[in-house]
């Protein structure tokens, strides 16, 4: 008896605008301006890192104005795996899913113990790990309630959050000066040495944590409205407004003080603001409660991008079926929110059993979540470049510009930064193989999974 393959069917719920998908471009990232870019200043000085901060600007605009290509011509909810499967078939598919779900799954548990420390600041009796772990909590069920409802939720936050870096600018202003800034900026020195080249390399991970994520809108190109034409929208002004925010706050926060005291803390602009208008200022607690919704946006944001990702590599047979269920009332993939959630506690709480070359836990996880981010954006970057060749038919309603200019120097800049990231961070980087490793086997065995899978046009045929 003969059958039918299956086709996939499209279970998401179309309902996102450009605005709301700015919302969800912007709030994946804005967290990244509250917290952790400071840690780069540990090996770079202030201004090092404004070296390493402009050439990473410089990796995602480029990125941006490219990858905006492949999310428009394949509007897929595996986003960057989608890209890669069509383009390289199943194991460069596997690749990028497995870099992408690094990602969004190493970053929340960062955004979440930088909530808890925020929230310490109020309740000093406060256990970070127990508030990061009740955000998941919070915030897995928010998710699970329905895209329009995070969605929104998302926009409100996010605008919050940027409305409240534009006024921790104006509140520091007064106290800034030149001198502070540019005080042992070259790497602890007066001078730029070719020593200070080492800083500017090791300091990378946290110039990336400045724009890390913004590629996950494309994860809910599937829950878009006309995704060929809002997701340009969102995606060009999204880069823009995060590289203005980025560098307003990094030179802002840098030149109200010693900066030295910033570089190893979860909680940077609170600190920075302190120094100008003192402990008990009313602006200083209005930047603690209204600084957590940045952190919130990000990291409601992320987990929507996890999720959706583990529900497209389940659809599409590279993870268990179980986490391509989508809820029948709310229409979001609940399995997959909790199963992204369960791996970020464990490693809010890992700190008890794995320490990596003294640095803080977050500091670690920034840099695992920053592996597979370039290594996703390296593929994606490839993916274009391989789909241009093999499919000039395909249909473009936005093409990147000045081709191959622009995702050339995406994956130059992209290389350069992994090399970087590699040398300085060997143990983490074993960490993230040994992941691949393990993940890579379980894709060995399981291909009858994928033979099983409903037949999904978007992904192509190569085999």
């Amino acid at each position: 008896m003969s059958t039918t393959p299956k086709m996939v069917s499209r279970e998401l719920k179309p309902v996102l605008g450009a605005f709301s998908l700015w919302g969800i471009a912007v709030g994946l990232v804005i967290s990244g301006e509250y917290f952790g870019w400071s840690y780069g200043w540990a090996s770079a000085g202030t201004l090092g890192f404004l070296v390493a901060t402009l050439f990473v600007a410089l990796m995602y605009t480029t990125f941006i104005f490219s990858f905006t290509e492949l999310s428009t011509s394949i509007p897929h909810a595996g986003g960057p795996f989608a890209y890669a499967r069509r383009a390289f078939g199943p194991t460069g598919g596997f690749i990028a899913g497995f870099a992408t779900l690094v990602e969004f799954v190493f970053a929340p548990p960062a955004i979440s113990l930088a909530i808890g420390a925020y929230l310490g600041l109020q309740f000093p009796s406060l256990d970070p790990k127990m508030a990061a772990l009740g955000a998941y909590v919070i915030f897995i069920t928010l998710n699970a309630l329905g895209v329009g409802i995070a969605a929104m939720f998302e926009l409100v936050v996010t605008v919050l959050a940027v409305a409240e870096l534009l006024v921790f600018a104006g509140v520091v202003a007064p106290g800034w000066s030149l001198a502070n800034f540019t005080a042992n900026g070259w790497a602890g020195s007066s001078e730029f040495t070719l020593g200070t080249w080492a800083g500017i390399f090791a300091s990378i991970p946290f110039a990336i944590w400045f724009f890390l994520a913004i590629e996950g809108a494309a994860m809910a190109a599937e829950e878009a409205k006309e995704p060929r034409r809002t997701i340009p929208i969102a995606y060009i002004t999204g880069i823009l407004t995060l590289v203005a925010l980025a560098f307003l706050v990094m030179v802002m926060a840098g030149g109200v003080g010693d900066w030295t005291k910033l570089s190893n803390i979860n909680d940077p602009l609170p600190q920075a603001m302190k120094m100008v208008v003192g402990e008990s200022s009313g602006w200083l607690h209005m930047l603690i409660w209204i600084g957590l919704f940045g952190l919130v946006a990000s990291f409601h944001g992320i987990i929507l991008g996890y999720s959706r990702q583990m529900f497209a590599l389940a659809r599409a047979g590279y993870l268990p079926a179980y986490f391509a269920k989508v809820h029948p009332r709310f229409k979001t993939p609940v399995r997959a929110l909790v199963g992204g959630g369960v791996v970020g506690v464990i490693a809010v709480f890992s700190d008890q059993w794995i320490t990596f070359g003294g640095q803080p836990l977050t500091a670690n996880i920034v840099t695992m979540a920053v592996l597979g981010a370039l290594v996703m954006y390296i593929v994606s970057m490839a993916s274009l470049f391989k789909l241009r060749q093999t499919e000039p038919q395909l249909e473009r309603p936005y093409r990147a510009p000045f081709y191959p200019l622009f995702p050339g120097i995406a994956l130059v800049c992209g290389v350069v930064c992994l090399a970087a990231v590699v040398y300085f961070n060997a143990m983490i980087t074993v960490l993230f193989l040994v992941l691949m490793a393990l993940a890579y086997l379980y894709f060995y065995l399981t291909s009858g999974q994928r033979d099983a899978a409903p037949l999904d046009a978007m992904l192509g045929t190569v085999e």
